[in-house]
């Protein structure tokens, strides 16, 4: 895919995943958020179960499994379901996506530039600091331009 393509498409999503930032900041209840939705709904361990087609014994075990990150996502769809709610799952970038692009294309130019001032200063070769920052700037954009070396380890 071109550059300007991928360009596009992170913005796009960007654009998307913006609407969600709010959420980010929501914390769950304590108990979680199905105990608090079926509180809310006045419906006790044993309607709930029946709704559900399980055990009463497994609600309390259903509730401890979402706040402890075990319950699978297909479960919480079905009880969202039954509490008539929508699950929603999703990430929220902490910034752009661009941003986070281009912060990882400046780690890997910084490394790159300092490896090539060290030898450039063992070679009694110099670069002006506007040289410098240009030549930095120059190799960010390559690196963006060029993905697969974006998230390449020690690179």
């Amino acid at each position: 895919m071109r550059k300007k393509q991928k360009k596009i498409i992170r913005e796009q999503l960007d654009d998307t995943l913006s609407r969600f930032s709010t959420i980010a900041s929501v914390n769950r209840p304590m108990k979680g958020w199905i105990r608090a939705i079926r509180d809310a709904l006045g419906m006790n361990m044993r309607q709930f179960a029946e709704r559900l087609g399980v055990s009463k014994s497994r609600i309390p075990r259903i509730e401890h499994d979402e706040i402890t990150g075990s319950l699978t996502l297909k479960t919480m769809n079905r009880v969202a379901d039954k509490l008539d709610c929508v699950f929603v799952y999703g990430f929220v970038p902490r910034t752009s996506l661009d941003d986070t692009v281009r912060k990882q294309a400046s780690i890997i130019a910084q490394k790159r530039m300092n490896r090539l001032m060290h030898t450039m200063s063992l070679e009694a070769q110099g670069l002006s600091s506007k040289n410098v920052k240009k030549a930095f700037n120059n190799m960010v954009e390559e690196i963006i331009d060029s993905p697969s070396m974006l998230w390449e380890k020690d690179k």
